[in-house]
C-alpha cells in the first residue's frame, strides 16, 4: 500500500542548498529533496555512510508546497582553524527568513509509518538545511494512506503563520506554488535539480539529477481556513505591532 507523509517546515531561518561553490553558500527558494531526506535519515538514526539504509528513503517521490515564501537574506561567516587558530576565508551564506513549507513524500506505507514515528522521537535532532536552523515547531503534519502527492497538496490546509495570514485575510482562496517530482516516464515541461541523494558519506557525498515539475494548487485562504498550529514566533509580531 502506498501513502504520503507530510511535514511542516517552519522556522526563523532555513537554508536549502543544492550547490555550494567555495566560500559562497546559496539556498534554493524551497526545501531540496536531499535536505529533507537527510533530515528523515537523521531522525531515523541512519549513519552518514550507510548508503544501503539510505536507498529506500531516497527512492521516495518528493514534493514541496510553498505556503509562505519568506525573505532571502545574506550573512557573512567567519571561522578559525581548530588546530592552528588561523582565520579561515570569509564565507557568504544565504538563508530564507520566516518561510513556511509543506514537504511531502510518497511511497510504501510501512516505511512512511516508521519515518513518521522517527520524527516524533528522533535519534538525531532535525534542522532546516543547516545545523544553525532549528524548526519552530514539531515537523510531522500527517500520514495519509492510499494517497498521492497531487491530491495531498490540494487537501492539506494552508500552513502560513498567523501574521502572514492576516495580510491575506480577504482572499477566499490562495494560489500556492508546488514543486513535485515528475512520475517515472513523465518529463514534459520539467526542470532538473541535482538534489537526488546517492550518498551522504563525508568522503564521497554524491547526488544525481532529479526532474521537477512546477505548478499551482488552490487551497482555502484565511477567510475560510482554520488557524495553523501554534507558532511561537507569532508573539514577536504581536509585540512589535
Amino acid at each position: 500500500m502506498s501513502g504520503v507523509l507530510t511535514l511542516r517546515l517552519a522556522g526563523p531561518l532555513q537554508s536549502w542548498g543544492a550547490s555550494s561553490r567555495f566560500t559562497r553558500r546559496t539556498t534554493e527558494s524551497a526545501p531540496t529533496k536531499s535536505g529533507v531526506i537527510g533530515l528523515l535519515a537523521a531522525a531515523a538514526g541512519i549513519e552518514r555512510g550507510d548508503d544501503t539504509a539510505l536507498a529506500p528513503l531516497a527512492a521516495l517521490r518528493f514534493g514541496v508546497r510553498i505556503d509562505q515564501p519568506g525573505t532571502r537574506i545574506r550573512d557573512f561567516h567567519t571561522a578559525h582553524h581548530a588546530v592552528t587558530g588561523k582565520s579561515m576565508p570569509l564565507s557568504e551564506r544565504f538563508y530564507l527568513a520566516d518561510a513556511v513549507f509543506v514537504a511531502a513524500l510518497e511511497g510504501e506505507h510501512t516505511l512512511l509509518t516508521d519515518l513518521h514515528a522517527a520524527l516524533r522521537s528522533p535519534v538525531y535532532l532535525p534542522f532546516l538545511g543547516r545545523r544553525s536552523c532549528p524548526p519552530a515547531a514539531p515537523l510531522e503534519l500527517g500520514l495519509y494512506e492510499d494517497a498521492c502527492l497531487e491530491r495531498v497538496f490540494r487537501d492539506v490546509p494552508w500552513q502560513a503563520s498567523a501574521w502572514y495570514r492576516k495580510q491575506h485575510r480577504f482572499r477566499p482562496q490562495e494560489e500556492l506554488t508546488v514543486l513535485w517530482e515528475a512520475p517515472a516516464g513523465e518529463h514534459g515541461g520539467a526542470d532538473t535539480l541535482r538534489d537526488q541523494p546517492l550518498s551522504f558519506a563525508a568522503a564521497h557525498r554524491r547526488h544525481a539529477l532529479r526532474t521537477v515539475v512546477t505548478t499551482k494548487v488552490s487551497v482555502p485562504g484565511a477567510v475560510t481556513a482554520g488557524a495553523p498550529r501554534h507558532d511561537p514566533f507569532d508573539a514577536l509580531e504581536d509585540e512589535s505591532s
